[in-house]
């Protein structure tokens, strides 16, 4: 007798669930995507807390030294139908250079190195992208450091894209990698002992506006 009391309280649960006027199940939030033809056309800001620049530069020949910039902002225009038509602008504070190391964060704001107090602001302005893969581009624009322009390129590879699980915004990300010379900059201190290739990775994601 339980057992049929039990089956039948379940097939009217089904049925109730299943009746006009039952609130509906909760809607799935849309899936994440790694087709950037299937990415939101707009515009997108950069994220603060997950857009970072990693730099890297050659320590005496004895070591590969890391650090970050960690203040950057930046706006993307995204046309996946038209990659090319995309277009990108970031600003980099030069003060939120760090070395994980005091005496040289310190040293980094120096007139020596980015002249921060003159300088306080880097820029990057996208002229160009050119696709060269389903998921890779290489930006082309201009790079202004220490009040010195200069053209630079770097590879961008396009990760995913889709609703963010946490914040529940609409989100695209990317990596990238470029090198630059920084005596092009005007750094010159400690050449040639310190290297002059300066290696940078760049992370972001980006929330549609």
């Amino acid at each position: 007798m339980k057992r049929t009391l039990a089956l039948a309280a379940l097939l009217l649960a089904g049925f109730t669930l299943a009746a006009p006027g039952a609130a509906p199940a909760q809607e799935a939030a849309p899936a994440l995507t790694k087709d950037p033809k299937q990415v939101k056309a707009g515009r997108y800001r950069l994220d603060p807390a997950h857009g970072k620049i990693t730099w890297s530069i050659s320590h005496l020949g004895f070591s590969t030294y890391y650090g970050q910039f960690t203040e950057v902002s930046g706006d993307l225009v995204l046309d996946p139908a038209a990659p090319g038509k995309s277009t990108l602008s970031i600003k980099i504070g030069t003060g939120s250079a760090n070395g994980l190391n005091d005496k040289l964060n310190a040293h980094l704001k120096q007139p020596d190195f980015l002249d921060v107090e003159k300088f306080p602001e880097a820029t990057f302005v996208s002229q160009s992208v050119e696709p060269t893969s389903p998921t890779t581009a290489r930006v082309n624009g201009t790079l202004t450091l220490r009040g010195v322009s200069k053209p630079v390129s770097f590879d961008a590879t396009f990760n995913q894209a889709g609703v963010n699980p946490v914040d529940k915004i609409y989100s695209v990300g990317f990596d990238g990698r470029t090198e630059i010379k920084r005596s092009d900059f005007g750094v010159n201190a400690f050449l040639p002992l310190l290297g002059d290739e300066v290696t940078l990775r760049l992370e972001g994601e980006f929330k549609l506006q």
